[in-house]
């Protein structure tokens, strides 16, 4: 397939200037722009920076642009104004995201460049007069969005807002005419200001730049990623551990995994046809969500972080005993799964198992948790658990630690004291 093809078979490309196989039927300098508005990225932004890594593969050069300028003033959202970040923050932020580009792409070559180095440099009356006579009000306000803030008396729009669109085009028209940028991509939702530096580019200078958009992609209930939605998984360690960002991967519906499979992975397209034949054989093994999980963990965190969240997970939820485990893996484990310290002068003279199911959060009572216990629903150490009057020996916790087990995502790690 050519690239063009290709990027369609995965479902990359949702919206674009001109017909995709003309878009990339050359090498191009490509830039994707991304507003330091948090000090991380998450998984929404890892899909254009996929993208991204997939053009350059192909022969493209890559600028990345981060809004050190245009953050300061944040893009138009759906309700409300954002909060406007001060310019510690936005350099910190900025710092940070370059750090995690840097880390993801690896050996892939690309250039580095912030748009406060212009944009803080513009003058008002040369920037209405050489940008914004290019810019119709009649057309800003055919917007979807700005339309609807527009006929919501309680969302108005801010003028600095409104004019989001004019300063993303001045960077398209900059990066144009400093390094030859004629390819703009980015997500769907950017997709009227993306358009808003291609329209300028023609009308001011009379030359043909191009853009298109890669697709929102949205969690299992349909919402698109991000930190206003509530529901972003970070590609900072700090703010989504590696074993947290492994675990949202492995326990994706089987209703998205091929979707992510060919946007998040670089699988050729055969080799995901046999694996979602396998994972359809089988679908408890859920080799495909094991198979996703791997792979992109190792992109944004490494290979020796896989390793240790992959050993923990099978400790926690699968048939590997935490004996086997690395010291690195155990740490995991530890750091992540809920645990209940058991003193060694309780644990001496048998500790209530329903108990510490209460403390650990596995039952919301006693009564609960011998319910639980008398339906085997409770194993200990691999065992089920049948006395509702079970105790816990310090024989239980020779390695300093036992694993409790409440049907298949219910753990909780007895820790001796």
């Amino acid at each position: 397939m050519t690239l063009a093809e290709e990027l369609k078979s995965r479902g990359l490309i949702e919206q674009s200037s001109t017909a995709p196989e003309q878009i990339l039927s050359k090498p191009r300098t490509v830039y994707l722009g991304i507003d330091p508005t948090a000090d991380s990225l998450h998984v929404g932004h890892l899909v254009p920076v996929l993208l991204m890594k997939r053009l350059a593969d192909a022969g493209h050069k890559l600028l990345f642009l981060v809004g050190g300028g245009t953050g300061m003033i944040g893009d138009p959202k759906e309700q409300g104004e954002r909060v406007m970040l001060d310019e510690k923050t936005v350099a910190a932020n900025t710092r940070a995201i370059t750090t995690q580009l840097k880390r993801i792409l690896g050996r892939t070559s690309f250039k580095m460049l912030d748009n406060a180095d212009w944009l803080t440099n513009v003058k008002l009356l040369p920037f209405l007069r050489g940008i914004g006579k290019y810019f119709t009000i009649n057309d800003l306000i055919k917007r979807d969005l700005i339309k609807k803030r527009i006929e919501t008396p309680d969302e108005s729009i801010s003028y600095a807002e409104f004019s989001y669109s004019l300063l993303q085009g001045f960077d398209y028209l900059t990066l144009h005419q400093k390094y030859g940028c004629d390819l703009q991509v980015g997500a769907s939702d950017q997709w009227t200001n993306i358009l808003s530096g291609v329209d300028l580019i023609h009308k001011k200078l009379g030359e043909d730049v191009y853009a298109f958009t890669t697709p929102l992609v949205t969690d299992s209930t349909g919402k698109k990623f991000g930190k206003s939605e509530g529901n972003a998984v970070w590609l900072d360690p700090k703010k989504t551990s590696p074993f947290r960002f492994y675990q949202f991967w492995i326990n994706l519906p089987d209703t998205r995994i091929e979707q992510y499979l060919k946007i998040y992975t670089f699988l050729s397209s055969p080799e995901i046809t046999i694996l979602m034949d396998l994972h359809k054989r089988n679908p408890g093994e859920r080799q495909a969500q094991e198979t996703l999980a791997r792979l992109v963990t190792e992109i944004v965190h490494g290979p020796a972080a896989v390793a240790q969240a992959a050993a923990a997970t099978d400790a926690l939820f699968g048939d590997t005993s935490f004996d086997a485990l690395s010291r690195e893996a155990l740490a995991v484990a530890l750091a992540e799964a809920p645990s209940v310290a058991l003193m060694k002068k309780d644990v001496k003279d048998g500790s209530p198992l329903a108990e510490a199911l209460v403390t650990g959060g596995l039952a919301s009572s006693k009564s609960d948790a011998r319910r639980l216990i008398q339906g085997k629903g409770i194993t200990l150490s691999g065992q089920a658990i049948e006395d509702p009057d079970q105790k816990v020996f310090l024989g239980d916790l020779s390695k300093g630690y036992a694993l409790v087990r409440k049907g298949k995502q219910g753990v909780l790690i007895l820790v001796l004291k």
